[in-house]
């Protein structure tokens, strides 16, 4: 079984259904949810005209590929309701890589570490509250050590606090 990192995103239609959605898919087709943080609200990154994301991290353990877990989640995506139009355009929801295992990997649809995760609040700070000793396997950093250091302005709050979803995971692992 491998360890894996993820970030879910939403920012079109009922935003907490879909990150509920999401959560119970990745569980069923993914791997087992670990950990997860805490739902936080975010202005939208790289397009500001456009309504506020929730952003959740999650710890999975998974025994697929970095290729498989991708194809995985694009389907996941995709019955969500995803479509892509625009790089930074309102999606129902956003499953995205940010570490596999200390993998380092580039390929032209997958890149491992996610390429940008370091740049972004959104993204360090469900990561800090779920794993704050990870270190990144290129930056050679600490995710505590990248938010010290991130220069990211865009407010990122709490939006829900993770016990509610700790629980809808342990049901779902007892039922």
């Amino acid at each position: 079984m491998q360890t894996v990192h993820l970030l879910l995103g939403s920012n079109k239609g009922n935003r907490q259904h879909y990150l509920q959605q999401a959560r119970c898919m990745i569980q069923q087709y993914a791997g087992f949810i670990r950990k997860i943080s805490s739902v936080y609200a975010t202005e939208a990154w790289g397009n500001i005209h456009q309504p506020k994301y929730l952003n959740q991290a999650l710890i999975i353990q998974t025994n697929l590929t970095p290729f498989q877990l991708l194809k995985t989640l694009q389907k996941i995506e995709k019955e969500l309701g995803r479509t892509n139009k625009h790089h930074y355009s309102a999606r129902t929801i956003d499953i995205d890589i940010l570490f596999f295992e200390g993998c380092i990997l580039k390929a032209k649809n997958l890149e491992i570490p996610h390429p940008r995760l370091h740049l972004r609040n959104f993204t360090l700070l469900p990561l800090l509250e779920i794993d704050k000793s990870y270190t990144h396997p290129v930056i050679e950093k600490t995710i505590e050590e990248l938010v010290k250091n991130s220069a990211d302005n865009l407010k990122v709050s709490i939006f829900e606090t993770k016990e509610k979803y700790e629980k809808q995971i342990l049901e779902h692992k007892v039922n």
